[in-house]
């Protein structure tokens, strides 16, 4: 367990990025990565969990992601899928609700049939909210939260001059989940990649050189370590 910490954050989104790059490293196939990077998300929810924090968002697979070859795509769905049969039941025996943000009728129906019934049975869970961002694209949610708006305005049920910032959050994916404290970026990037473009104005980011499969719980301690040591202003002095 990591040292008592100054402040810990309520809502961790990361990007995980690196497991492509991890496996040509070792001469493996691409998906040896995203298979070990799969073990890295069960390390990164326990220790969410020992920390006590409230909210974790992990960019499982980007709308953008559909352009990949079909095989990888094939095997990606093939690989959720299965972790979502083995994992649901050690969620709920963790106290971890399962949520998924995106456009999740882009799934195959096999995955869909898995995932509503694994956020069923994890439902009732009053600790770690784990918020699975699947088909998932920024500027895509954007653009569908406007046409919410838009309908809305259409059936007479709100006026133009009522929408506001708060108005517009509640017509997004994340409108039952606060915005991230703290983005995490594996593999060295330094770029958000169309990942909650509106909701990321004001979060602490922190980026690493490690791969995403070699990202553990130390890993995430020395991350929120480090937003424990900031001092968040909005805007203000």
């Amino acid at each position: 367990m990591a040292a008592p910490h100054k402040a810990i954050p309520s809502h961790v989104a990361i990007i995980m990025d690196g497991n492509g790059r991890w496996a040509k490293e070792r001469g493996l196939p691409r998906i040896k990565g995203h298979e070990e990077g799969a073990k890295a998300v069960k390390a990164c929810v326990e220790g969410c969990g020992e920390l006590k924090i409230e909210f974790l968002t992990l960019y499982a697979f980007s709308a953008e992601n559909w352009r990949r070859p079909k095989s990888e795509v094939l095997a990606l769905m093939g690989l959720l899928e299965r972790f979502l049969k083995e994992k649901t039941s050690e969620m709920a025996e963790n106290n971890v609700r399962l949520q998924a943000i995106g456009r999740l009728t882009d799934l195959p129906a096999a995955c869909q049939k898995q995932l509503h019934k694994s956020i069923e049975q994890t439902a009732k869970n009053k600790g770690l909210t784990l918020i699975l961002a699947l088909s998932y694209g920024g500027r895509l949610e954007i653009i569908d939260g406007i046409k919410s708006l838009l309908r809305e305005v259409d059936l007479g049920h709100i006026d133009r001059a009522m929408i506001d910032v708060e108005m517009f959050s509640k017509h997004l994916y994340t409108r039952y989940y606060p915005d991230p404290d703290l983005l995490i970026r594996t593999s060295g990037e330094m770029r958000i990649s169309n990942f909650l473009l509106w909701q990321l104005s004001y979060t602490e980011m922190y980026v690493t050189p490690k791969l995403w499969p070699d990202f553990g719980k130390e890993d995430l301690f020395a991350a929120v370590e480090e937003f424990g040591r900031r001092q968040r202003r909005y805007g203000a002095l």
